[in-house]
């Protein structure tokens, strides 16, 4: 469906609930699915109105928040919906995701985010075991239940897509028997509650101190451990040992007043489901980092692999996984995913020049080193905002803009493609102690898509080599970034 259709049904949606017109209706930042999240707001009201292509999806989705909703639980009421369509509206719990906290908290992990993290794991055992109750496991999708079938495909993916991606050399028939036996055993955990799927930060928003989840479509019938292991062990969270193992006393202490708990028979399955929890992760990396060549994915890689080392060189898998040990050893001493020696990046005597420019105005801007050469990128066959009127005196650094190009244009392929043509010659030049590298980009104004693409690679090379960046916007700063 067109986004202007998608904004026209949800519009016509908000009137059948609020009895007026949306004022507003503003692209949220994507998620990693086919879901296309939107704002839409008339004076007082808001609602977060969300299309989604998978009908089976939405018929989960909608069950299950209906059921938890009425069991006063915390996720978002739903306002109404039109399955036909594909579209529906939910209760707009803001702006501020839990995955936004960690990205402030720096070195440390600070008191008030273990605060924030004990609610958490409090609320989540509650909708694993209340919201578990009653709930009809019939709409499930793709199954019913997390069971040796869906182990097995998320192993597949992780083989495929992330093993053999990798080059790690491994026996087949071998990895399949580990997998299997570690399926076998981990099924001896209690599966009856009500598994999330895919419990983390930034499926959970924080509205007035409290946690509320969101996105639990892929929900199904599964063992309690999994979606802990999920939240504690979240690549890029970076939790500390110490604070996970209080985290996991605290789960099990709000565990035990909803239902009998065996401690160390609980641990003891809970880090095999780290362990397959961390497999499945690799996969989806694998996949959307190795495959399909998206640099956020490739960067996660590290932290996942720190995760299973942990595991591995604390004996905490508690069935015997030989080969798919071997493996993942092979894998972590290799090295292959390290990142880049920053040090090496910031100490080089390169500077990269970055500029977004104007085709229409000023053309491409010449290199003042004197060098000549560098890359220039044509942005002018993204789809561009500047077409419509929300966003004609927005930028490329505004979030609507922001939003939009990564909802409805190609700019995300197109960087993904800038990212690995320039590091190419970043860390060439930083080898061959070379002083500069000019990349611009260019759009019809300079004010959308040329501000976000170079806002963009600028971000990436800072933090993937810490080298110098030099960046301008031309025509932004020339009209004072007055639109």
């Amino acid at each position: 469906m067109k986004s202007s259709d998608i904004e026209k049904a949800l519009s016509e949606l908000f009137y059948e609930w609020a009895g007026e017109e949306p004022g507003l209706i503003l692209p949220l930042a994507p998620s990693g699915s086919r879901r296309i999240y939107y704002r839409l707001k008339s004076g007082d009201k808001s609602a977060i109105g969300a299309y989604n292509p998978d009908r089976k999806e939405n018929q989960a989705f909608l069950t299950f928040s209906h059921h938890f909703h009425g069991k006063g639980l915390p996720v978002p009421e739903i306002y109404c919906d039109n399955l036909d369509r594909h579209v529906y509206l939910q209760e707009d719990l803001g702006f501020t995701t839990l995955y936004s906290y960690l990205l402030q908290k720096g070195d440390y992990f600070p008191d008030y985010l273990i605060r924030i993290y004990q609610r958490v794991v409090e609320q989540l055992a509650h909708l694993q075991v209340e919201g578990g109750d009653g709930l009809d496991y019939s709409v499930c999708y793709p199954r019913e239940a997390f069971d040796k079938q869906s182990m097995l495909w998320d192993f597949n993916t992780f083989k495929y897509y992330f093993l053999k991606l990798a080059n790690v050399t491994f026996d087949e028939q071998l990895l399949e028997d580990d997998i299997h036996r570690l399926a076998d055993y981990l099924l001896q955990a209690d599966t009856r509650h009500f598994m999330f799927r895919d419990f983390q930060t930034r499926n959970i928003m924080i509205k007035s101190g409290e946690p509320y989840f969101i996105d639990y479509q892929g929900g199904r019938r599964g063992a309690l451990q999994y979606d802990l292991a999920s939240l504690l062990y979240q690549a890029k969270a970076n939790i500390p040992e110490d604070i996970r193992e209080s985290l996991l006393e605290h789960y099990m202490d709000t565990l035990e007043k909803l239902i009998p708990v065996d401690r160390k028979q609980f641990i003891e399955f809970y880090y095999g489901y780290v362990f397959i929890r961390s497999i499945q992760v690799l996969g989806t990396y694998g996949f959307r980092g190795l495959y399909e060549h998206k640099e956020y994915f490739i960067k996660s890689i590290p932290f996942a692999l720190r995760n299973i080392k942990w595991l591995l060189d604390n004996n905490k898998i508690a069935v015997k996984v030989p080969e798919l040990k071997r493996a993942l050893e092979s894998l972590v001493a290799s090295k292959k995913f390290e990142p880049f020696d920053k040090i090496k990046g910031s100490s080089s005597l390169l500077t990269v020049r970055i500029n977004s420019f104007s085709y229409k105005q000023n053309g491409i801007p010449p290199d003042p080193t004197g060098n000549g050469g560098g890359f220039v990128f044509d942005c002018r066959f993204i789809h561009n905002p500047g077409r419509y009127e929300p966003y004609k005196k927005l930028t490329g650094r505004d979030e609507p803009v922001i939003n939009f190009l990564k909802h409805h244009s190609q700019v995300e392929g197109f960087l993904n493609d800038v990212f690995r043509i320039v590091d190419g010659a970043v860390e060439d030049y930083i080898e061959r102690s070379f002083t500069s590298l000019a990349v611009n980009f260019g759009c019809t104004g300079g004010q959308h898509r040329s501000v976000y693409a170079a806002d963009a690679l600028a971000k990436h090379l800072k933090e993937k080599y810490g080298v110098r960046v030099e960046l301008q916007h031309i025509e932004q700063e020339r009209k004072g970034w007055q639109n």
